[in-house]
């Protein structure tokens, strides 16, 4: 029965897969160290090739992706993860010294989910993968229960009103419509 509380608590990330892709030992030693923290299962990669070998056989929930590395950039790791039907859902954090507004355009191009800055804050990197990978575990949850093939029906939606943040029935048919007109 506990197994059955984890699997369902979006709170609970034990089960999460986390790929950590640096060309930098210590950037990924660091990275690990700091992910340890939320119970995930953490692989790394030292490059874009050893990372795609990785993906391609057993995509992880989320990757931490360096963007330069030799051999293979991580604009191009995150273009060829985004194109693959297999991968796709797959949440891709770049992780970049980089600071110009046309690299985060290009990454966002790619596919990107999101960006931390080098050099890394623990903080930052922690509250970002938690929150993602939450989003993640209850999409792959949907999806299991068949939920992306679920659309409302034009009975479910017919005469709602949107007012602001809320989703209103509409007035009772023998009350006057509000007016938007001032009073004279």
């Amino acid at each position: 029965m506990e197994s059955d509380r984890q699997s369902t608590d979006p709170a609970d990330l034990t089960g999460a897969r986390i790929l950590v892709v640096d060309d930098n030992l210590q950037n990924l030693e660091l990275m690990q160290a700091y992910l340890e923290a939320l119970g995930c299962s953490i692989e790394t990669a030292a490059d874009g090739v050893e990372a795609m070998q990785v993906i391609e056989s057993s995509p992880p929930d989320l990757v931490l992706l360096d963007v330069m590395m030799p051999r293979m950039s991580g604009f191009e790791v995150c273009r060829k993860i985004k194109a693959d039907p297999v991968s796709r859902d797959v949440v891709v954090i770049m992780v970049t010294a980089l600071n110009e507004v046309a690299d985060f355009e290009r990454a966002v191009e790619c596919g990107t989910n999101d960006f931390i800055a080098k050099p890394v804050n623990k903080h930052e990197l922690l509250t970002r993968v938690k929150s993602l990978l939450q989003l993640r575990l209850l999409k792959r949850q949907f999806d299991q229960i068949g939920g992306s093939d679920l659309q409302p029906s034009a009975a479910d939606v017919h005469g709602l009103h949107d007012r602001g943040d809320r989703i209103v029935p509409p007035p009772p048919p023998d009350d006057p419509p509000e007016s938007s007109a001032p009073a004279s």
